[in-house]
């Protein structure tokens, strides 16, 4: 088969096109073609049902072919888009530390957007066996820096470079069977796109995709919808209806064989006014194309709202116009129905016919028609290479690839599952703990680069492959997280010797970690809050030797009032009377005694000097009385201040207000009479007024006494 010589089949639900083609400077020139119908409906909606039936179909075509164009081995193909499945999806990376971007951190961004895709209907409810589908194809929607559309991410700096994408997936059994009726005849698949592909690459080329056009490939059993806007493709769809189902209402309607009603469907478009319509009972009606129209408007409404809800779901709109191919886009008033469905005007949806197509020559007339669009599609495509086989070894796997165009390094990872991302190898997480109320950030390890060699040879993601090359991934190895102990972030404070009551204790450092004791070679995780101290107080101190410090709690009966009052212990450190505050150091000798009963004073919170409240000056120095004095029994016996309560003992305590006068002057102030000679004349004076032992005095006032002998003033 020369190398110049292209030949595409256009393997459809009701007939086969077969096209030869030869490579020209201008293009594709068409040599020749051949069309066969299957003779059983050996395909339904797209879907090969009888190999052997369509293996005779094509074998039939290729030798017709063949005579002319001589032997041929290799042929490009098309699957309907019956079982497809698009899916959205999108990537991102942070760009903000890699400098320029290369050609392979847009090539990895491009595949961990697949990647998502194939994660989506593998976790989705998108299909019933996710399992059975692979990606055969993927179109860039676009590139985005720092939120910003953008053309290409290669030389680029920013924050963040993003993806969206929009990938293509096939059931394995779409495939299989027409891998299978291919190699029965005796042809090798050259190259596989898609239909819907295969004619917008006909109908709509690059310099009309800014407009927003759906393109509609009605074919026998399937719809298939593509959808242009803002420069590029943004979405296939396919119908699980068409033309069929037109066959199937005139069926139903006329009692026809089935192959017979699709004859009589293919004359409405004729000049006859009335049509021949033979029954299965054998009886020959001649009925007119507009009765026999009528019999098929509510299907061929039907057919269009499910287009045209397929093409709102893809667009989210109505469309700015829609091109109409494939044999079934000849079903009479077709483009009025999608039309209406659509809610546009009827100018605006057209039947398209190939008579002039951009890269090909010499198109035959059979071909200048609605169903021609398709076939001719393959055969341009066919020498793009699109979606040709090839055979690979990744990590002594085999592969086998469809080639979109050029088949690449990174294509083999992604069919084989392996995750480009982790090629980089990741820093190991960093973390973050907390010891003494203090944080500490720790980061990881760095991760080391993986590689990949081919044929034992190191290359990168973009090399292209060819036939049987085996590759071999090397993943990069992640960096680690820290291991931290606590000794590695603050240091152990040393054992401590003290003596208790009589008995020595090491005081071992405070450790924990999240509120459980720990050692100093206890491992810190991310997010660990530790402690490590020595005990510094002496409440501290005595925790950790188990010595209770609790106070005591004595109980009284006080005027009729249960009273608990509660008294620490005594603490002495080094002989010195200490709190619980005392800081403790090492050797230092700690004891701890019981208190000694309280005394009414600090039972009832009072002592003497509270008493006293009027401030008099005798003979020029100061004393003080008392104003109110208070009456004290314990269990109905008289007490003082300073005398102790046993515990359960019944107080009653009482107060009573007293006038002082200056013979209770004479008593504070400690005056002593005997001093005084037995002959001596005493004269009292209060504020230099006379005076009586009984005279009342009150704050301030001055008193003085003298006694008169031999004129001496005492």
């Amino acid at each position: 088969m020369d190398k110049n010589v292209l030949f595409a089949l256009d393997i459809g639900t009701r007939s086969v096109v077969g096209l030869i083609g030869e490579k020209t400077a201008n293009g594709i020139k068409v040599l020749a073609m051949d069309r066969q119908e299957h003779h059983t409906r050996a395909m339904l909606d797209g879907q090969i049902h009888d190999v052997p039936e369509v293996a005779h179909v094509l074998a039939a075509i290729t030798s017709h072919l063949a005579d002319i164009a001589g032997p041929l081995k290799r042929v490009s193909v098309a699957a309907a888009g019956r079982a497809l499945c698009t899916l959205k999806a999108v990537a991102e990376i942070e760009t903000i530390n890699r400098g320029s971007l290369s050609p392979d951190d847009e090539r990895a961004l491009e595949l961990a957007a697949i990647q998502n895709a194939q994660h989506q209907l593998a976790t989705g409810k998108q299909v019933a066996d996710p399992a059975s589908y692979y990606c055969v194809g993927h179109n860039i929607i676009r590139f985005t820096l720092d939120g910003t559309p953008i053309k290409s991410l290669i030389g680029q700096r920013g924050k963040i470079a993003a993806i969206e994408v929009i990938a293509t997936f096939l059931p394995r059994q779409v495939i299989d069977s027409m891998q299978s009726a291919i190699e029965a005849v005796g042809l090798e698949m050259a190259t596989l796109t898609l239909e819907p592909i295969a004619a917008i690459n006909v109908l709509i080329p690059p310099t009309m995709r800014h407009l927003n056009i759906a393109l509609v490939d009605v074919g026998a059993g399937t719809s298939d919808v593509a959808i242009t806007k803002d420069g590029s493709v943004i979405g296939f769809g396919m119908v699980p209806c068409a033309g069929d189902e037109i066959t199937e209402a005139l069926s139903q309607a006329y009692l026809l064989d089935f192959n017979v009603a699709e004859l009589i469907k293919r004359q409405l478009n004729s000049k006859s006014k009335k049509i021949l319509v033979p029954d299965i009972l054998g009886q020959t009606n001649k009925i007119s194309a507009a009765e026999i129209t009528s019999q098929i408007k509510s299907a061929v409404n039907e057919l269009a709202k499910a287009i045209a809800s397929q093409i709102l779901t893809l667009n989210n709109a109505a469309p700015q116009a829609v091109l109409l191919v494939g044999g079934g886009s000849l079903t009479p008033d077709l483009p009025e129905a999608v039309a209406n469905a659509l809610g546009i005007a009827p100018s605006r949806v057209a039947i398209r016919r190939p008579e002039v197509v951009d890269g090909l020559e010499a198109i035959p007339d059979e071909l200048c028609a609605p169903d021609g669009v398709t076939p001719l599609g393959i055969l341009k495509l066919a020498s793009s290479q699109t979606l040709n086989f090839v055979n690979v070894t990744v990590n002594t796997r085999k592969i086998r690839l469809f080639n979109l165009g050029k088949l690449s390094v990174a294509d083999a990872l992604l069919a084989a599952g392996i995750e480009i991302r982790s090629l980089h190898g990741r820093p190991g997480l960093g973390i973050t703990i907390t010891v003494n109320d203090q944080k500490h950030y720790l980061p990881g390890t760095l991760g080391q680069a993986g590689y990949i060699m081919v044929n034992n040879a190191k290359a990168s993601f973009n090399d292209l492959l060819t036939e049987h090359d085996e590759i071999t991934v090397h993943k990069g190895v992640d960096g680690l997280s820290p291991t931290c102990m606590i000794k590695d972030i603050v240091s152990i404070p040393q054992t401590i010797t003290v003596t208790v009551n009589g008995t020595s204790h090491n005081i071992e450092p405070v450790i924990e970690v999240n509120g459980k004791p720990a050692t100093p070679d206890s491992v810190l995780a991310d997010r660990s809050e530790a402690v490590c101290y020595q005990s510094a107080t002496l409440a501290e101190v005595l925790t950790h030797c188990g010595v209770s410090f609790s106070p005591l709690e004595h109980h009284y009966t006080v005027n009729d009032v249960e009273r608990t009052y509660r008294q620490l212990p005594d603490f002495i450190v080094n002989g010195k009377a200490a709190s619980l505050a005392t800081v403790i150091e090492k050797h230092d000798i700690i004891n701890v005694n019981l208190a000694p009963l309280p005394t009414l004073a600090e039972l009832l919170g009072m002592n003497e000097e509270n008493t006293v409240n009027c401030t008099v000056t005798f003979n020029g120095s100061e004393c003080s009385l008392p104003l109110r004095r208070q009456a004290i029994t314990i269990d109905g016996k008289p007490a003082k201040l300073n005398d102790t309560a046993a515990p359960g003992s019944t107080i009653d305590c009482s107060y009573y207000e007293i006038k002082p006068i200056v013979s209770d002057v004479l008593l504070a102030a400690k005056f002593d009479p005997h001093q005084l000679s037995i002959t001596a004349k005493i004269e009292l004076r209060v504020n230099n007024e006379p005076a009586e032992y009984t005279t009342p005095v009150k704050n301030g006032d001055q008193v003085e006494i003298t006694a008169c002998e031999l004129s001496k003033t005492i």
